[in-house]
């Protein structure tokens, strides 16, 4: 992509979850191409490292690239994972929350008792972005990139029934996720924390989420570029905001609603638990 070329991110480290396959693996291949040192997230030891090989055969420098292996699924594992980074990079300049999961037919909990999509696609993040506040605060300007979904928009949170086990459908239970994802993105950045976070639309692409959203999808490396775009240091971004296409979009009217936004942070603390 000729918007980024060259290696404008040397020196930087970014942490990509979800990097085994699809937006986050071009992602994670694009960063590492500019010059950034990339923590290569996936499920599974082996999936990460399958997933730096094919980065290296496609051109990735090895001394690059990081494996990093979390079930999401698991709490404890992403917080092992948090610890990880924060005993080994004491600044991390990137962090895109890219990891996410299809919620099943039926109503699917996890081990920690959360619907599996919320908490695979929203509160690993969430907890994510508290327990690396250090490192990303000490990089001085670190940026943190939500990749949500237009889905959002159609969304609503079930304050009553967050895992919805009452009344559950895997498309309303996949887009509350990406609600609260998007809802919850100005929280990962508290004032003067030096910590930038954005929220954003990658488009639709082919990826195992594509049956969600139609039968067509563009291939998985655009959605991997509007994501790195957001990351470039020459492109300014408004905290908290919303992207689709490059530029601040709409984002659905509850994630502008100050009450809504607080009692998100205290339920995502509350299902987080004691691996927080």
């Amino acid at each position: 992509m000729s918007a980024t070329s060259g290696n404008v991110l040397s020196g930087r480290t970014a942490l990509v979850t979800g990097a085994s396959s699809g937006i986050g693996w071009e992602t994670a291949r694009l960063l590492a191409g500019l010059g950034a040192t990339v923590l290569v997230h996936a499920r599974t030891t082996a999936e990460a490292g399958s997933a730096v090989a094919r980065l290296v055969e496609a051109g990735a420098r090895r001394d690059r690239l990081v494996e990093l292996a979390a079930d999401f699924t698991h709490l404890a594992e992403v917080a092992v994972l948090a610890g990880a980074v924060v005993e080994h990079y004491p600044a991390l300049d990137l962090l895109v929350n890219n990891a996410a999961a299809m919620a099943p037919e039926r109503c699917t909990l996890t081990d920690d008792g959360n619907e599996v999509s919320l908490q695979v696609n929203f509160l690993a993040a969430h907890l994510l972005a508290k327990l690396l506040h250090a490192p990303l605060s000490a990089a001085g300007d670190a940026r943190i990139l939500n990749v949500s979904s237009a889905l959002h928009r159609t969304a609503s949170m079930n304050w009553s029934d967050p895992q919805r086990v009452k009344r559950y459908s895997r498309v309303a239970a996949y887009a509350q996720s990406q609600l609260a994802l998007t809802m919850a993105t100005a929280d990962m950045a508290p004032a003067g924390s030096g910590v930038t976070a954005v929220s954003l639309n990658p488009g639709q692409c082919d990826t195992a989420l594509l049956p969600l959203y139609g039968r067509t999808g563009a291939p998985a490396a655009e959605g991997a570029e509007a994501v790195v775009r957001l990351c470039l240091p020459s492109v300014e971004l408004a905290n908290g905001a919303y992207y689709e296409g490059g530029s601040v979009a709409p984002t659905a009217a509850a994630a502008q609603e100050e009450r809504s936004l607080k009692r998100l942070a205290k339920l995502a603390d509350q299902l987080v638990g004691r691996a927080a």
